[in-house]
């Protein structure tokens, strides 16, 4: 009996030591992301040096132009939750997103704005800015799986995944893999992190302030995929790419975390026993 009691408890050792590496990863995450906040809000208390010139008016209209179709584009998907996607309609949704993209940076540069510069593409070398980005990742996933775990806790787990999601795990040919990773892992961060972070947050920021600047876009950016069960997990992770590209200065940071964050759910998808043993 007592061998039994032993072994019992040498067993379940390995499972509290589990649990207490798992409460001290989230206690680190916190503390990052926090200490990331405060270094941002005391960078922000001291005015900047020179004049800069910042998003106005005519920027203000365009992203309210951006946000409009957003909404649009999120109650239809609202309206038609069983319409299922194919590769022709993702497709049409890259090359429609990549119009925008590129029609945005005409105007921003017909403005006179220097995209390099706002984008912080040379602020940082591009290995700092691909370290940064796995670190702030690595430290964003605890707070990921918390709010993920908020919302299986509340509003139940439900079998639904995100169209693109469904779309990967049901491809019947490599082809049609290989470019949704193409997609999920090259070309969708790069021209999110363009829309979400360097624009929509840019203007956001300057009428609403700081805090609210990341929060609205944040939101913006988990409503935008139209998937109820993801969007606290989403809302967390959009705020997180905000406070990477806000305290680096550069946008290759928040795309690496995206890109990353991508690569590692298709893995997930494509290998789920590697992640069930």
């Amino acid at each position: 009996m007592r061998f039994a009691c032993f072994f019992a408890a040498f067993g379940a050792a390995p499972a509290y030591a589990a649990n207490l590496l798992a409460l001290l990863y989230l206690l680190l995450s916190v503390y990052v992301y926090i200490s990331l906040i405060r270094q941002i809000g005391a960078r922000t208390s001291v005015p900047a040096s020179g004049p800069t010139k910042t998003f106005g008016l005519p920027e203000a209209i365009l992203a309210a132009a951006l946000v409009l179709f957003l909404l649009l584009n999120i109650s239809a998907s609202a309206s038609h939750p069983s319409v299922e996607l194919s590769s022709r309609n993702l497709l049409a949704n890259l090359l429609f997103t990549v119009f925008v993209v590129l029609f945005i940076m005409t105007f921003l540069q017909l403005r006179g704005f220097d995209l390099s510069s706002l984008a912080g593409f040379f602020k940082i070398g591009f290995v700092r800015a691909v370290g940064t980005g796995i670190i702030l990742l690595l430290a964003a996933y605890p707070l990921i799986a918390l709010a993920n775990a908020i919302t299986q806790r509340f509003f139940g787990g439900g079998s639904s995944r995100q169209n693109i999601v469904e779309f990967f795990s049901g491809s019947p040919t490599i082809e049609q893999r290989i470019m949704i990773i193409v997609f999920a892992v090259a070309i969708a961060p790069v021209v999110e992190e363009f829309l979400f972070r360097f624009f929509l947050y840019r203007v956001i920021k300057r009428y609403l302030g700081l805090f609210l600047g990341i929060s609205v876009n944040a939101l913006l950016f988990a409503a935008a995929h139209a998937h109820f069960p993801s969007f606290v997990p989403l809302f967390v992770l959009g705020c997180c790419f905000t406070i990477a590209y806000e305290w680096s200065g550069s946008i290759l940071v928040a795309m690496t975390m995206h890109s990353l964050f991508n690569s590692v759910t298709l893995v997930v998808l494509a290998f789920p026993e590697l992640v069930s043993q």
